[in-house]
């Protein structure tokens, strides 16, 4: 005759609370480059989809009374000095280009100026770029 096994349970298991600090600690662990989300997930003992959720949680929240204006200023673009030459002597008629120059404040004193021709392609690999720092 063989004897049952017994399993005696002798606490209650609950649910992990995670703090703020821990959910963020690893929510910054996964953005690290070279680093999946079920790397970081499966360490700390959780569903990747839990840290998906905190990743939205904190990433994502737009908290309407933080939210601030930034200010704007409007400058007259610098004029080159107009040189004269024969060629627009010649022609008074013929239309000067304009010229229109964006600058564009990223912040942390970096500063990027355009003029009107720039290729937008290239302009949004350039902010890309910076914005990755």
């Amino acid at each position: 005759m063989t004897m049952p096994r017994v399993e005696v349970i002798t606490s209650v298991e609950r649910r992990r609370r995670w703090s703020r600090e821990e959910k963020e600690r690893l929510v910054v662990a996964s953005f690290e480059p070279g680093v999946t989300a079920s790397e970081v997930a499966r360490s700390a003992g959780i569903h990747v989809s839990q840290l998906f959720r905190w990743r939205k949680e904190l990433c994502d929240r737009v908290d309407v009374g933080a939210t601030q204006l930034v200010p704007v200023e409007i400058v007259p673009a610098a004029q080159p000095p107009v040189v004269e030459t024969p060629a627009s002597s010649a022609s008074p008629n013929r239309r000067r280009r304009k010229s229109g120059i964006i600058e564009i404040e990223l912040g942390g004193g970096r500063r990027v100026r355009v003029d009107r021709d720039v290729d937008g392609e290239a302009l949004r690999r350039v902010l890309d770029a910076l914005g990755l720092r």
